[in-house]
């Protein structure tokens, strides 16, 4: 069985960013990423209904630049679910959230520096200028992922995170992490 891959890889008027997509997203976090259309799914909604089935796969084959960024997606939700998961007490959905802004907006590696893990498969942006964009831009799409995830994680009204979905916090998608 094959992992799932982008839908988004057909959007053929998608921006690159070295050979990643810029898809536009629904948010009202302020950036540089496209608006959607809100009657419509974006990237992070597809990323998160995927999560759980891709992160069971160990090989991933990329057919196309949305697939790239669905690959740094899923792996960002792989930290977010270990950084949740490795506190002291069960967080709760408030405390969830102020953990996951922090980790959306601390420093991270982007294709093309030393430390991102999987440079072999990503092309670096081509200017200064654009490696600013690519990453302001994954900024704004991981506090929007953070803000999203938490949402599902306490859906149920509990005040715990849903074991269903912290079930897959040691789960490494491609036995790879963003090292977050």
């Amino acid at each position: 069985m094959p992992a799932y891959h982008s839908a988004f890889n057909e959007f053929s008027d998608a921006m690159q960013a070295g050979n990643m997509s810029i898809l536009p997203i629904r948010t009202k976090i302020r950036g540089p990423a496209p608006l959607a259309d809100p009657e419509q799914g974006d990237i992070i909604d597809e990323t998160l209904d995927l999560f759980r089935a891709n992160s069971l796969f160990r090989n991933f084959e990329i057919k196309g630049p949305a697939d790239r960024l669905l690959i740094i997606l899923i792996l960002y939700i792989s930290d977010c679910l270990a950084k949740i998961g490795s506190a002291r007490t069960v967080p709760t959905q408030i405390e969830a959230s102020k953990m996951l802004n922090t980790l959306s907006v601390d420093n991270f590696a982007i294709p093309g520096d030393a430390g991102f893990p999987l440079n072999a498969h990503y092309a670096p942006p081509q200017s200064r200028a654009d490696a600013e964009y690519l990453r302001t831009y994954l900024t704004q799409v991981r506090q929007e992922l953070a803000i999203r995830l938490v949402e599902r994680l306490y859906a149920d009204g509990t005040g715990k995170p849903s074991k269903w979905w912290m079930a897959f916090q040691k789960r490494r998608f491609m036995n790879r992490s963003l090292g977050s």
